[in-house]
């Protein structure tokens, strides 16, 4: 019996099939690196701000407060410039101080082009940060910032609106001679709340929360990619 042909066969298909493994790895392998490339681009897509993007959140849209000079303000304010939007009051011992050295340090950062980054600080405390203390402090650190100080009613709106904390804490009165401190004063507190900055868009569109302690360079970095955008 003639086992030639059968043996040559069985040679070449086994090369045909040596072959194939191979193209099909070839092809594997370029499926595989596309598929790397596109994670690759997702991810840096997904990680272009430092900040928290929040873009389409629900919250951060409606609302309405006076400023220092007594305008009425609302969303329209943040049409144009780069804004950021955060909670505070004047005698903060350090969470606000803090955040407006850091935002007028941002403005430095971004050269000429931070006369088109705003910050908008809304008291938490218009007890005491009537619009004329308010406007001082701000200007000792930004004359172009923005205050908002509204009545109380106007004040837990805008807070619901933004899911703002905020609380008055009662502060033990300091002891004088012969007398020990004590509680009891409703002019001597402080106020707890959150902290951090809401960041919007030049079309007015809530975008990224800064959260406190950001550093300084990675929030101008995401104003900057806001402003080319």
């Amino acid at each position: 019996m003639d086992y030639s042909f059968s043996k040559g066969h069985t040679m070449r298909a086994a090369m045909l099939w040596q072959r194939w493994m191979r193209c099909s790895a070839l092809l594997c392998m370029a499926a595989l690196a596309l598929a790397l490339q596109g994670c690759r681009e997702q991810a840096s897509a997904a990680s272009r701000f430092h900040s928290h993007e929040v873009t389409g959140a629900s919250y951060g849209r409606d609302w309405r407060m006076p400023d220092t000079a007594g305008v009425m303000r609302d969303q329209s304010l943040l049409q144009g410039p780069v804004s950021y939007v955060f909670f505070g009051f004047t005698q903060c011992p350090e969470v606000c101080p803090t955040t407006m050295l850091e935002l007028a340090q941002v403005k430095e950062l971004l050269g000429a082009e931070g006369t088109h980054f705003q910050a908008i600080f809304v008291t938490v405390d218009p007890e005491r940060d009537t619009p004329e203390i308010l406007r001082a402090y701000l200007d000792s650190f930004d004359t172009s910032a923005i205050g908002l100080v509204g009545s109380p009613e106007q004040l837990s709106s805008m807070a619901r609106e933004f899911k703002v904390f905020y609380q008055k804490v009662p502060l033990e009165l300091p002891a004088t001679a012969g007398s020990e401190g004590a509680e009891g004063s409703d002019a001597y507190y402080t106020m707890d709340h959150s902290a951090g900055g809401y960041v919007y868009d030049r079309h007015g569109k809530l975008r990224l929360y800064s959260p406190y302690g950001a550093a300084v360079e990675d929030l101008a970095a995401d104003v900057r990619q806001l402003l080319s955008e």
